[in-house]
């Protein structure tokens, strides 16, 4: 009597019950690693954007916002705090993962992660919503720090809540190339230097692109951070110098991109593998 063959082993990422508990064990261990590294830092990482953009609230809405007076009918302090509360969310979402994956390949146990059992896709999605995580809650606490300087009222809910996760999915993207590609710790901070200061400072803070001269307010539309400022601007306020919706066909189109090219040099070890 013979036995009867053995079934065939399932393909190394089927969706099993004993593998989909494995990937939400992966995903939600990194998640929680990666909310747990910043909370636990707090005075570095979510009170210093509470500072530095309470200083940006006396600066330029205390002092400059009164010469000023109003911009697209609302008062100077108020149209800018979309814009300065965006500007921590993108700095910090970016921050986080840059410092975080760059630290994993520095101290080299980014090849126990790599290495596991788990499809790079959940690898980036953990390090991507705690980048996420850290932008909403600096995003909040420097909501509340406006809220002494001005009143602020959300003109539509899902509009706010989907620019802020989008943007923060956006820029945590960003700082996995960054890492991934850095190989020092000064190359980490050459893209928010020379990259995103420049393109948040001229990407419609702390003013409507409405008055530049054309040619100047032309070349801003090739500013993607434009789009994010406006439609979270839109989300709080109900005004914006770009259609909303084709702020979020940029803001969807950047995502998926990076999205594209993070899973590209995770799967070819680029910058990884020594």
């Amino acid at each position: 009597m013979t036995n009867a063959p053995d079934s065939p082993a399932p393909p190394p990422f089927a969706a099993t019950p004993g593998r989909l508990t494995l990937y939400r064990v992966a995903f939600l261990t990194i998640v929680i690693k990666e909310v747990n590294r910043f909370l636990r830092i707090w005075l570095q990482t979510v009170l210093p954007p509470a500072i530095t953009m309470g200083l940006y609230f006396v600066i330029f809405g205390n002092l400059i916002g009164p010469r000023i007076g109003t911009m697209a009918g609302y008062p100077y302090m108020q149209y800018i705090a979309p814009g300065i509360i965006m500007m921590a969310i993108i700095t910090n979402a970016y921050s986080n993962v840059v410092s975080s994956f760059f630290g994993a390949k520095f101290q080299k146990h980014i090849e126990e992660i790599l290495v596991a059992p788990v499809p790079h896709i959940l690898i980036l999605a953990g390090y991507v919503s705690g980048g996420i995580c850290r932008g909403i809650l600096v995003g909040l606490v420097v909501t509340l720090v406006a809220l002494f300087f001005t009143d602020l009222t959300v003109h539509s809910y899902l509009v706010t809540a989907a620019v802020v996760v989008l943007t923060s999915a956006l820029f945590s993207l960003g700082g996995l190339i960054n890492a991934i590609f850095a190989r020092k710790f000064d190359d980490i901070s050459i893209v928010p230097t020379f990259v995103l200061t420049p393109l948040t400072y001229l990407g419609g803070v702390f003013y409507s692109i409405e008055l530049l001269p054309p040619f100047w307010r032309d070349l801003s539309l090739l500013n993607p951070i434009l789009y994010m400022v406006n439609a979270f601007r839109f989300g709080i306020l109900g005004v914006s110098d770009i259609a909303i919706g084709q702020a979020f066909v940029v803001l969807l189109a950047f995502v998926v991109l990076l999205t594209g090219v993070s899973l590209l040099l995770l799967e070819r070890g680029v910058g990884l593998r020594t």
